[in-house]
């Protein structure tokens, strides 16, 4: 039974493919995503705590299916529940299930803090975003096919629903994140299929938030992710206490919603029940989701642009407490800041290292510090921004141990051997 959701519009593709398929054009999507490489290095990155601190806590990749299942979940409710849906007009799960696995391909190692490391060492050449990454691996490098790398050619929808930021570096004064590559321009034209930009639209939070309702489901399904879901790892790490939770309430300006949620949060700390409370405040914010017809930018091309998810206000300000308590009790902790400064002066070190052997003119083929396939995409490229980003892209797929690795083989003098794989 088709789904008259979605049109061709919808389903065009940036490249085409080889050969039809039994499978929807989204269901590709996904699968091939499922298959790369960048997909299953995600098990190796830090999502709150170190990868390999202990086996049960979240890495990018647990996340990753997490916000998935969300996804699909709050697309089965929609079907059921919204009275605009029907069997054959509805939200495709496995689009949302494909944006939602691949929203942190970008992602480097060592969490937001190398992020912002990436971000101050390309300042001079084009900066660093995570969302801007992931639209990169997808559009042009995450596969490599005979020492040449290209992107998964995926359909308009997809990429569309990662794009959760749609304005371009330059046009922004002063972008500390949340842009796209000025030489992605070409991708925001394909998703928008080359409509001019209306005024009403400039730039920054306005243009921002043109998105398409798959990316607004994963953006809600990330937020519940991780605002719950990292709350259970620290708990179970022992970072939220009765004790420490108390002196943090009692120093915030806390609402009804606020102090309900904190309420919660102490008896799950007493309780222990952490997985079956946290499961049924996800089944809540779920729950609070409903379709709401809009008419705006691109919405006589696309249902996706003719409905926005609404979200219950309670629970998304409930959701919001939570998120503060992951970040000033979780995040903000010694401990955890103490390894976010230790891995953005890692990543800078690396990255100043290439710099000097691949971008610092008569340093350029002195020494070879990287594997083969990836100096030779280096050095044949004449361009110093584009090298830089090459250099880049090496750096923000490593995983957290494979650039501790690459920092200990290059600068501790007893680590290392000749028969180090790269």
């Amino acid at each position: 039974m088709e789904n008259r959701f979605y049109n061709d519009f919808d389903t065009a593709l940036l490249q085409d493919r080889q050969s039809p398929d039994y499978r929807t054009p989204f269901q590709q999507d996904r699968d091939r995503i499922v298959y790369t490489s960048a997909f299953r290095r995600l098990q190796a990155k830090t999502q709150v705590f170190s990868v390999g601190e202990y086996d049960f806590y979240r890495n990018r990749l647990t996340h990753s299916i997490e916000v998935a299942q969300i996804g699909r979940s709050i697309c089965n409710y929609l079907r059921a529940e919204d009275p605009s849906l029907s069997a054959e007009f509805y939200v495709d799960p496995d689009l949302v299930e494909a944006v939602c696995l691949a929203h942190d391909l970008g992602h480097p190692p060592f969490g937001h803090a190398g992020e912002r490391a990436l971000h101050e060492v390309m300042a001079q050449y084009g900066g660093f975003e995570g969302n801007a990454q992931t639209l990169r691996l997808l559009t042009q490098t995450i596969f490599s096919r005979g020492g040449r790398r290209s992107g998964l050619r995926p359909t308009r929808a997809l990429l569309d629903g990662v794009l959760k930021y749609k304005s371009l570096l330059r046009e922004l004064p002063s972008p500390e994140n949340h842009f796209l590559y000025d030489d992605q321009e070409t991708f925001r034209a394909f998703v928008f299929d080359g409509r001019d930009i209306p005024d009403s639209y400039p730039p920054g939070p306005a243009l921002n938030g043109v998105r398409s309702l798959e990316c607004c489901i994963m953006d809600w399904a990330d937020d519940t992710a991780y605002s719950l879901n990292d709350l259970t790892d620290g708990i179970r790490a022992r970072f939220l206490t009765r004790a420490r939770m108390e002196t943090w309430a009692a120093a915030q300006d806390l609402d009804d919603i606020g102090e309900d949620a904190v309420k919660l949060v102490l008896s799950v700390i007493d309780s222990g029940d952490v997985e079956l409370v946290i499961s049924r405040e996800i089944g809540a914010c779920i729950r609070a989701c409903r379709l709401e017809p809009c008419d705006g930018f691109m919405s006589d091309r696309t249902a996706r642009y003719r409905y926005r998810l609404a979200v219950d206000e309670s629970t998304r300000r409930r959701t919001t407490w939570f998120g503060r308590m992951s970040v000033d009790l979780v995040f903000r902790t010694a401990q955890l800041q103490q390894l976010e400064f230790k891995g953005r002066r890692l990543l800078r070190a690396i990255f100043d290292a290439y710099r000097d052997a691949y971008l610092d003119g008569e340093n350029t083929r002195r020494i070879a510090l990287l594997p083969p396939l990836w100096e030779q995409a280096v050095l044949q490229e004449p361009h110093p921004g584009r090298r830089a980003r090459i250099l880049c892209d090496y750096i923000a797929g490593m995983t957290d141990a494979f650039a501790i690795r690459s920092y200990k083989r290059m600068f501790d003098p007893d680590y290392g051997s000749i028969l180090d794989l790269m």
